[in-house]
């Protein structure tokens, strides 16, 4: 038997999927997500971590969705001769995830493990290549996150561009996100005490 796969990275292959039909289907999309979790988790017996990847995907989900316009300055920022049109559907939503989990996910996520698991998902889902390509950008973009946040900015912006060194100021940016399109509902705290070891990741 194989072992099982991890929890989160369960819960990142739905989000993906989930950023996939929502690309394809946005009006309807966020609607269906409560039932899309529900639809690709019931099959799991054990409980406990049914629970823990439903609400874990559903974070990752909304979070992502809140916060594309923003992201996605971050991908066309440090990808600069990659429109965000231009690349894979799978591509840029692996990306999205990514991003998202770096720049407003949970401090007990190693960025080294969130880049790891979005390499693994380019390379399962997508193309041969796709991995060094995720690769390339989000290790980027956790680089400019951490300097950042040692210089005290908790919240970067994207880049156009991030001024970050030994002065540690950040010029300001151009680029303004729009923070009015708020299709779900408010998300729920997520307890997930019981998943220990790798298994929060």
């Amino acid at each position: 038997m194989t072992e099982p796969v991890r929890r989160r990275t369960h819960a990142r292959e739905l989000c993906l999927q989930y950023l996939y039909m929502y690309e394809i289907q946005p009006d309807t999309a966020p609607a269906e997500l409560d039932s899309f979790i529900k639809d690709h988790t019931k099959a799991n017996r054990d409980r406990k971590g049914r629970i823990v990847i439903s609400e874990f995907a559903r974070r990752l989900c909304v979070g992502v969705v809140e916060n594309r316009k923003q992201i996605d300055n971050w991908i066309v920022g440090i990808a600069r001769n990659w429109p965000i049109e231009r690349m894979a559907h799978l591509d840029r939503n692996v990306l999205r995830l990514g991003v998202y989990e770096l720049v407003y996910g949970d401090a007990d996520a190693p960025p080294k493990v969130v880049i790891n698991e979005a390499i693994e998902l380019a390379k399962r889902f997508s193309t041969a290549q796709s991995g060094s390509f995720v690769n390339g950008i989000l290790d980027r973009v956790r680089m400019l996150v951490a300097e950042a946040r040692s210089n005290g900015i908790v919240h970067p912006l994207p880049p156009e561009r991030l001024e970050i060194g030994g002065s540690g100021a950040q010029t300001k940016s151009k680029i303004q996100a729009d923070f009015t399109d708020d299709p779900f509902e408010v998300i729920p705290d997520v307890n997930e005490d019981s998943d220990d070891g790798m298994h929060k990741y």
